[in-house]
Parts: structure tokens; sequence; C-alpha cells
């Protein structure tokens, strides 16, 4: 949903992937760079109808003991149940109705949306997925062959979360992006001692 205080920049999105919903997917498939595009999409070619047979209505007891902290629980608040993940959508009388549809199942939804760039070539659509996926930059991207080199950049060495990172990378590049090995490379710069002044 449109935040009017958040700062909205581009995103970078592998169309056909299958990992959008097809009618916007369609929609960008037909966009023109440069172009504002209102679309208005119905359930069925966004998140589908909502499915009754994906509510279910427990006990609070049974609501109780799968949430870790009772006092969180509020009307949408995200639970799981069994190992599945639903919302929390009415709460009364003894009894809580959980909903396992995705929150936007059947709604219409309206998006107003301009292709910036169309990213083209190995090493550029790489570079870019890697910024997207990580939020660092200044990634050095090379091909050998179909062999895709990637010099990580000094920012990333300090980032907790960068070995996991390069597992799901290396999925995404292979997915997007035509290539055999991935080798990350890390380059670690001596450090600089500065000369005291005497």
């Amino acid at each position: 949903m449109h935040d009017e205080n958040r700062t909205y920049q581009p995103m970078v999105c592998v169309v056909g992937s299958g990992s959008l919903i097809p009618g916007f997917e369609e929609a960008l498939l037909s966009a023109k760079v440069d172009k504002d595009v209102d679309l208005e999409l119905a359930p069925a070619d966004a998140y589908g109808e909502k499915d009754s047979t994906q509510i279910e209505t427990i006990s609070i007891d049974k609501l109780r003991r799968a949430v870790r902290d009772p006092n969180a629980l509020y009307l949408g608040a995200p639970v799981n149940i069994g190992g599945r993940q639903g919302y929390l959508s009415f709460l009364a009388a003894g009894r809580a109705r959980i909903d396992y549809n995705h929150p936007m199942a059947g709604k219409t939804l309206k998006y107003n949306f301009k292709i910036v760039k169309v990213v083209e070539g190995k090493e550029e659509k790489a570079a870019a997925l890697l910024e997207s996926n990580t939020g660092h930059s200044d990634f050095g991207v090379s091909f050998d062959g179909d062999d895709l080199n990637i010099v990580i950049p000094q920012t990333m060495l300090f980032d907790t979360n960068a070995a996991m990172m390069k597992f799901r990378l290396v999925t995404v590049l292979r997915d997007a992006v035509d290539c055999a090995k991935v080798s990350f490379i890390e380059e670690h710069e001596p450090r600089a001692i500065a000369e005291e002044e005497e």
C-alpha cells in the first residue's frame, strides 16, 4: 500500500521469472520506458479470490499455545498455527479466526508505475541484481565465458549477513542471468597508517 511518508526509489525486477503477480508482470511486459502507467488489477489477476477453505476458527486456548507473546495479538497480526502462516482476522467469545489466504487476496489492486530503465547485457543485469538484493553498490562484475566473477565491495565485507547472502545470490543470478560458475572475490586492501607528525 502506498505510504505518503515513504521515499520510493526504482526497484529491480526480473520480468518473466514468475516472482511478480501475473497481472502486474503482464503490464510490465507491455509498458514503455518513461511512460506513467495506471493499472487496476482484479483479484484473479493479482493474489486471487479469498478461499473460504483457508479460514479456520480455533479456540483462544489453541491460539495462546501457538503464539509466543499473547499480549502482542491484534486483528491483522501474523500468526503461525501448526506450521501454517496466517493472520488473525477475528477474536471474540473464546474463539479466534485465522485466515491463511494472502492478506491481499480478494482485493482489487491499483498501481501507478513507470519503467525508468530496461537493464540490458549480462554484466549490467548481474550488477543490478546484486545491488537490489544486498543493498550494497560498487560490485565488480565480469564474465570469463559463462563464468561470473564478482568482486565484493568493501562495505559488504563488514556485513554480518554476507555469507548467507552469497548462497541466495547464486540462485538469483543463475535464475536471471545465463551463467555457470559464480565466484565471489574478496579484496582486502592494506591499512594505511597515518604518519605521526614530529
